[in-house]
């Protein structure tokens, strides 16, 4: 989806946990919009893997955030699916509870990690660096990976 969509079309964001409490999380810290010069976000939530491939599957999706210590499905191990089955795959931030688990994430193929607990500027700065490079909106930086 690289077509720019208007200031008022909301951009859709897939947030994937098992956990309840996770997904609540990140719906609260992304709030209603990532950045001013973005539009509003329509949030996603999903518990299981086949749920993931659905919502994917979709062409929806304009980014996901995945919580790497879901079970059974680990979001690293969906990031990397998604990546190598959806054609121009949107790109997908993956949640750590442990920062040496940083090497897997970048085997994941994720554009951008980060910690638990969710930080409320780090994540929707990270979301809206990711949207706009999609968007082709503004400039993102050339290195939005960022460890947690």
């Amino acid at each position: 989806m690289s077509d720019a969509k208007p200031a008022d079309k909301p951009v859709t964001v897939l947030v994937y946990s098992d956990d309840r409490a996770v997904r609540d999380d990140v719906r609260r810290v992304l709030g209603a919009k990532v950045a001013a010069d973005l539009p509003p976000i329509e949030v996603v939530e999903v518990a299981t893997h086949p749920a993931v491939t659905n919502a994917m599957d979709t062409g929806t999706i304009d980014i996901a955030v995945f919580d790497g210590e879901a079970t059974p499905a680990g979001g690293m191990g969906l990031s990397r699916q998604m990546h190598d089955e959806i054609f121009e795959c949107p790109p997908i931030v993956v949640m750590l509870a442990r920062p040496d688990d940083a090497w897997l994430a970048n085997w994941s193929r994720a554009e951008g990690v980060v910690g638990y607990p969710l930080d409320p500027i780090r994540l929707p700065k990270l979301v809206a660096e990711l949207l706009r490079e999609r968007l082709g909106v503004g400039t993102a930086g050339s290195d939005v990976v960022s460890a947690p």
